[in-house]
């Protein structure tokens, strides 16, 4: 069974990232949006769906609402996408990861500048 949620998410996160890509045309969105993780209930009810980009805080809120906006039209398309008993309802959470690892890079080359 997990190994078919995770097929399923995969298949989510490549949809989502397509359908971002050619048919969301808001310009919102025109910042280099990465969806790096969806994460599918068991029942395939609610999907995760974890976005990340490099940008302002404002950015990110806006973001953020602008994909809950678009939430219904991403659901609609899925549908006609891909061929699942159920689609699950999607919830866009804020993924800093890609963040975070930048901050960590730039901490290790302050250090090793340092130790030089």
């Amino acid at each position: 069974m997990a190994h078919r949620i995770e097929r399923v998410n995969h298949l989510i996160r490549r949809e989502i990232s397509e359908l971002l890509q050619r048919q969301v045309k808001d310009p919102r969105l025109g910042h280099l949006l990465s969806i790096t993780e969806v994460a599918t209930s068991a029942d395939l009810r609610h999907a995760k769906v974890f976005v990340s980009c490099i940008c302002s805080r404002e950015e990110k809120k806006e973001i953020l609402s602008t994909l809950e906006a678009a939430s219904g039209f991403l659901h609609n398309e899925l549908v006609k996408r891909i061929r699942l008993r159920r689609i699950p309802e999607l919830n866009f959470i804020w993924d800093s990861s890609i963040e975070e690892g930048a901050r960590i890079l730039e901490l290790i080359d302050q250090v090793s500048k340092d130790n030089k």
